[in-house]
């Protein structure tokens, strides 16, 4: 199979950067062209694979604009922080490069920066790559709507102890496909934390729970309680792998897109399955 894909990633030298290099240069149809982490990373100036063992050829640099003058790439694949996926969206527009997001923790004014920018390039922006994460927002949206009222909603996530945004973003997606389907809107009925008296629990209620710890990758359950029976649906992942296999997959599937902003469930065509 031919290389159809020329990649360039970001936070090259953190867990989910090293799972990235994996998939690329596992993957026939894909080539690491570009890598890029923080100025103070110690992996600057080293071959990209070399934290895992492997040669690229590729130097990680602290400079997309630098990384973009030097190679011709398809897209940039960011899970970063927002501060620098925002900082790379102009480049990007600027020399047509696609992109796609699993960056989280984005306040809404973000998101608009993000959504205007598809109207010149193609983006993949996504909580969640994990293919399994995307057919559990499914799973809830069917959930939701068979269980329309009696059924008291909470959503609990847990991440490893480096996780800087709360709740993660897979759990507000949880959340946000909830609200949809219950034709409310998630910030009029969420509750994300409880302390003290709190009174009973609002049964229009979404809930949050949040727990960090140890080297978790990443737990996700929603949880639908009523009297007498309780219904969860519970995604567990044990490896970065597969959210950077879908981010790769998903960086394939932009090919043929000229603009336009699209989630993983687009991807693998199973949107109309959370609705």
């Amino acid at each position: 199979m031919a290389v159809n894909r020329k990649i360039i990633i970001s936070g090259s030298g953190g867990k989910m950067g090293r799972a990235l290099i994996q998939s690329i240069t596992e993957n026939k149809s894909t080539k690491l062209v570009g890598a890029i982490d923080h100025g103070s990373s110690p992996t600057i100036g080293q071959d990209a694979g070399a934290s895992i063992g492997i040669s690229t050829g590729v130097i990680v640099s602290e400079s997309l604009e630098h990384v973009l003058k030097e190679t011709q790439a398809d897209v940039l694949i960011d899970f970063t922080r927002p501060e620098a996926t925002l900082s790379y969206i102009p480049l990007c527009v600027d020399k047509k490069i696609a992109m796609v997001i699993g960056t989280t923790g984005f306040s809404a004014s973000e998101k608009e920066v993000i959504d205007k920018s598809t109207q010149s390039i193609p983006i993949v922006f996504s909580p969640n790559f994990s293919i399994g994460v995307n057919l559990t927002f499914a799973l809830v949206g069917l959930a939701t709507r068979t269980l329309q009222s009696g059924y008291d909603i909470e959503i609990i996530e847990a991440h490893h102890r480096h996780k800087v945004d709360a709740p993660s973003g897979t759990a507000l997606r949880i959340g946000e496909v909830i609200a949809e389907n219950k034709n409310v809107k998630l910030e009029d009925v969420a509750v994300y934390s409880r302390e003290g008296h709190t009174g009973e629990r609002d049964p229009n209620a979404i809930g949050f729970a949040t727990i960090r710890g140890g080297d978790i990758v990443g737990d996700h359950t929603a949880l639908f309680a009523t009297d007498g029976e309780r219904i969860e649906i519970t995604h567990k992942a044990s490896s970065r792998l597969t959210f950077a296999n879908g981010a790769v997959h998903a960086a394939c599937w932009l090919q043929d897109k000229s603009k336009g902003l699209y989630s993983m469930q687009d991807v693998l065509n199973i949107s109309h399955l959370s609705e």
